[in-house]
């Protein structure tokens, strides 16, 4: 029942998110500390016992790599640079700066500010991807986030490690030079390990080695086993591993992960709902009793001093403007990899008679709660304040540059929808360049579109080219990421007579357009036919009723327009019912039945 109650407020959590628009990460938050300190319903420790960590570090192992197959490094050529820098000169930044507030502002003694300011350099995945996710954030800021989340939690753990392994054998004599060294050469062998499972993965896919059925569970197998295994070359270097294994197999463009894609994906959301749901449910509330009031000082510092000091100086006489300085400076969540380690040393320090070490867990807590609600909340805010938002209007993609599609892209530019159109022929396209409509000139289905055409401006996808089976490809590839029910396609069920429609069952098929399903054969007739777009907008006096009974009785209704709002489509599995206000944009013959009275007439 616990493992049940988890998933449900987990991905509960999650789906309140999206309807509501509120930060995912401090809904599970605050799931997890009712069922668990407040309510008592999840007691990890107890139902776990010694399985919580290593489940949790198996967890956290696997959120890095799905994390690390989405680093495509083309894309660091957005970000100018910044990334790199990030890591060489933020990193031993936030470190410095971090351990001078630990120690003046926080109260803690050297030792235990320095290891605890190591640990604080991570971001991560687990908060900051679901915080990207949800807000509209243009698309550089966006990749350095994303690249700094992912990269910088592995090196925060060995940050830690390095301090801890110092301190532990600081009385056998050991130096920095040579505990640095042995760690390089650790975290060097820990990358090999990633690199060359990867390299097995990338030779054994596509040479059949491994079944379909079996690529998803043997990809998950092999993370799991590199994290173990580099793990026992050195503790907390396993996330390096996975995240340069993800990263590797990312680059090698393998045709099998795009397969595997959703799996991996919805394995990520599970976890990192089930993770954080678990993370607050371990808030003990009378550590909570040792939280003293100088630590909401060193929170302030955390979070108006140390993070933007750190980034501003990182990012200083770079191309990177200062509007998107300013958000990186800003937003950096911490999350369940700095708690788990926190309180990993926490234990480990008090073996060695620190006694600040049990202090660690109460502070990564507060760090882990204040970041989560300060960034969580203001991420929105902060980007429309210094412009650094992405398209706040998404738009239309026309797939396919024909007629049709060419007057449809007209008429949608008159009502201000944002439209673009895509096709692989550079003189198909002329018309819509001659009237002003935006065009994207190649194969939309290959892999460098990815790099070239932000997919994110896009509400809705419609396949327009004259060939119905391509148009079901294209539906078929982008439903994943734009939306099963936002991929339409002309190209309907057969029931008008296409041969081509019935040789695809509707599986294959995006959302066949118009509520008959017209196919693209009896389209392109009825457009020789001279058949055109019209617009009736619906008022207190003109409505539906009058508004299809002035239409022609072979006339289709297309979509409903109304300004601010998504479009909606007819088709064979949508009929949306237009309100005043809306507009509807039908499709019929050149000479109506009836006299038209609406208040807006044809459009040619």
């Amino acid at each position: 029942m616990v493992i049940a109650l988890i998933g449900a407020l987990g991905i509960g959590a999650q789906w309140i998110a999206w309807r509501t628009g509120w930060p995912a990460i401090a809904l599970m938050l605050v799931a997890g500390v009712i069922a668990g300190p407040v309510t008592g319903l999840i007691d990890p420790h107890r139902i776990f016992g010694d399985l919580l960590e290593p489940l949790v570090s198996l967890a956290v192992a696997l959120i890095l790599f799905e994390g690390g197959l989405s680093l495509n490094v083309r894309e660091l050529r957005r970000t100018d640079g910044a990334v790199a820098r990030l890591l060489l000169l933020g990193v031993p930044l936030g470190w410095l700066f971090g351990a001078l507030a630990c120690y003046y502002v926080g109260g803690l003694v050297w030792p235990v500010a320095i290891l605890f300011s190591g640990i604080l350099v991570v971001t991560g995945p687990t908060v900051v991807l679901p915080l990207l996710r949800q807000s509209n954030i243009a698309a550089r800021p966006r990749a350095i986030l994303k690249w700094e989340a992912i990269v910088n939690d592995p090196i925060g753990a060995l940050c830690g490690v390095v301090t801890y392994e110092y301190l532990r054998r600081a009385g056998e004599g050991v130096t920095i030079p040579s505990l640095l060294g042995s760690l390089v050469a650790a975290s060097l062998v820990a990358g090999l390990i990633g690199w060359g499972s990867a390299r097995a993965i990338g030779w054994a896919f596509p040479r059949g080695h491994v079944p379909e059925y079996l690529k998803a569970p043997v990809l998950l197998v092999a993370v799991i086993g590199a994290f173990v295994l580099s793990n026992l070359v050195q503790q907390e270097t396993g996330l390096l591993a996975v995240t340069v294994m993800g990263v590797a197999l990312a680059n090698m463009r393998l045709d099998s992960l795009r397969d595997i894609h959703p799996f991996k994906e919805n394995v990520t959301v599970l976890l990192i709902s089930g993770v954080f749901v678990l993370l607050s449910a371990t808030l003990n509330l009378t550590v909570l009793e040792r939280f003293e009031w100088r630590f909401l000082a060193f929170l302030f510092a955390l979070l108006f001093l140390v993070r933007p000091a750190t980034v501003l100086l990182s990012l200083a006489f770079t191309r990177v403007p200062w509007n998107e300085r300013l958000l990186i400076a800003w937003i950096a969540p911490r999350g369940i990899v700095a708690v788990a380690i926190s309180g990993l040393f926490a234990l480990r320090l008090d073996q060695l008679g620190y006694a600040d070490g049990s202090i660690l867990v109460t502070l990564s807590f507060a760090v882990v709660v204040a970041t989560i609600v300060a960034h969580g909340f203001s991420i929105g805010p902060v980007a429309k304040l210094l412009k650094v938002t992405g398209p706040t209007e998404r738009g239309l993609l026309l797939v396919g540059c024909t007629p049709w599609s060419l007057e449809l892209a007209r008429l949608l530019r008159q009502l201000e929808v944002l439209v673009t159109i895509a096709d692989t022929s550079w003189q198909r396209l002329s018309p819509a360049r001659h009237a002003g409509i935006p065009t994207y000139h190649g194969e939309i289905l290959a892999e460098a579109t990815e790099d070239q055409l932000d997919l994110s401006q896009f509400e809705v996808l419609v396949a327009t080219s004259d060939n119905e089976a391509y148009n079901a490809l294209v539906c078929s590839e982008f439903a994943h990421e734009i939306g099963r029910d936002k991929v339409y396609q002309l190209g309907g069920d057969g029931s008008d007579g296409d041969e081509d429609d019935r040789a695809l069952p509707a599986s294959l098929r995006g959302r066949a357009l118009f509520s008959s399903g017209h196919g693209v054969e009896a389209v392109m007739q009825r457009q020789q036919q001279g058949w055109t777009f019209r617009k009736t907008r619906i008022t207190d006096k003109f409505d539906f009723d009058t508004a299809r009974a002035d239409m022609a009785d072979e006339a289709d209704m297309l979509l409903l327009w109304r300004k601010g709002a998504p479009l909606r489509f007819f088709s064979h599995a949508s009929r949306p019912t237009p309100q005043t206000g809306d507009t509807i944009i039908s499709y019929g013959p050149p000479a109506p039945t009836a006299t038209r009275r609406a208040t807006e007439g044809v459009v040619s």
